[in-house]
């Protein structure tokens, strides 16, 4: 008669075929050693395995308790980055434009003529739960003895001056200086042992657009593979915040040099803008994965700003932009022609299946509604008007870049949340 099937009876014939198979454990032993040695690879390959696991910007407060700075959790639920714009004329603005002399002089709206001060007093109000409040003193004695660093286009310079006109007024004179090196821009903090920097790289990767003064050049081109050219001097930052969208935007496609620029006959492939800028991001994380300690430091990266060239985009007259424009867009769902999803969806797909924690400060919706915010017309204009220019202000303003104080000083109430409260 046979035996019923139990428990006991199960484990003494495993114990047995263990016995008759002395590889097994030998198997078993490596593969615990694997698991434990590479576990953090083993989870960021199952998340890829389904892409909704991990939306974008949740990878890492997934782990928040691990992130470097944290010193509290963004409640359950609470999307920072979902909400609206409300009037607020008690705690806004920040600093004033007058109080802040490292502000560049494309970014000083009111010194040059803007008539109108609206655009300073709008705050970042998230649904369902609220923005910490930007603590300069916890910044600055969390950044003692380290170094920050921005890096990217202009756009990301705007928000690197944002943060040292935040910080910079508790720092006494003769304590503070900020000088610039080519590429690189430094604000010392010198009682802290900090530095804030900028370091000039629209691509990330090497190009022909990397001249921190002369570099408008329409026939752009970026080098495969040659993240190290700036990479090298990013390194020893212990807080890095990169960005790069705007400078992609030639078109539908993009050059890519697959040899050197020093070449004498270059070898040069076309690429779609999104393939070629999932080459950059793949880059950029290969790099922070290499050269970062993710259990000392962090890494944001900033999504595309808007621009507003095409009132038609906001049912405005066709042939206008965003001069003149005081008023926020109040269309929840508007989404800026010059905004690609693309990118976004390629961001996302990359990002998911980083194995370095990244924080993605996705600053582009709550932008969209900011067609007042830009400079327009009021900023240093580097070459004469023409009388043509003069007759059409239209025609010569700026609805790129962002007046500070204002938009982007928003951007960095959410990098201190996402920095101290993932």
């Amino acid at each position: 008669m046979k035996q019923p099937f139990t428990a006991s009876s199960s484990s003494s014939s495993l114990i047995r075929k263990a016995r008759l198979s002395p590889y097994l454990f030998t198997l078993l032993a490596f593969i615990v050693f694997v698991a434990i040695l590479y576990g953090e690879d083993f989870v960021c390959l199952l998340g890829q395995l389904d892409p909704n696991l991990d939306r974008l910007a949740t990878r890492s407060e997934k782990r928040w308790e691990k992130l470097p700075f944290s010193i509290g959790k963004t409640p359950d639920g609470c999307d920072l980055f979902s909400g609206r714009w409300v009037w607020d004329d008690s705690t806004r603005p920040l600093y004033e434009e007058s109080e802040c002399p490292y502000i560049q002089p494309q970014l000083t709206c009111q010194e040059h003529g803007r008539p109108d001060k609206d655009y300073q007093y709008w705050r970042w109000q998230p649904h369902g739960c609220d923005l910490p409040r930007f603590n300069a003193t916890l910044m600055l004695e969390t950044l003692r003895g380290k170094k920050m660093m921005f890096v990217g286009d202009s756009l990301n310079r705007g928000q690197y001056i944002s943060m040292v006109c935040l910080l910079h007024k508790l720092i006494p004179e003769g304590q503070k200086s900020m000088e610039t090196f080519d590429s690189l821009t430094v604000f010392t903090a010198k009682e802290y042992n900090a530095t804030i920097e900028f370091y000039w790289a629209p691509f990330l990767l090497e190009s022909n657009s990397d001249n921190a003064i002369v570099h408008r050049i329409s026939d752009r081109i970026v080098r495969r593979g040659s993240i190290n050219k700036h990479g090298k001097n990013w390194k020893g930052v212990d807080i890095m915040v990169f960005n790069t969208y705007l400078w992609w935007m030639t078109g539908l496609r993009m050059k890519v040099l697959q040899g050197s620029f020093e070449d004498e006959t270059k070898d040069i492939i076309e690429l779609s803008t999104e393939d070629a800028y999932r080459m950059a991001m793949k880059s950029m994380l290969r790099w922070a994965r290499k050269n970062m300690d993710r259990k000392k430091t962090r890494v944001f990266f900033t999504s595309m700003s808007p621009s507003h060239a095409k009132s038609i985009d906001w049912g405005g007259e066709a042939g206008l932009n965003c001069f003149n424009e005081t008023t926020l867009i109040n269309n929840a769902t508007y989404w800026g022609s010059d905004c690609r999803k693309s990118i976004m969806e390629v961001i996302g797909d990359v990002f998911s299946k980083s194995k370095f924690p990244i924080t993605f400060l996705n600053i582009t919706q709550l932008s969209n509604y900011r067609k007042d915010a830009h400079t327009s017309i009021h900023k240093r204009q580097w070459n004469p008007l023409t009388p043509e220019q003069i007759a059409n202000p239209v025609s010569y303003a700026d609805c790129v870049h962002w007046c500070l104080p204002g938009l982007q000083d928003t951007w960095n109430e959410l990098l201190f949340a996402k920095l101290f409260y993932p």
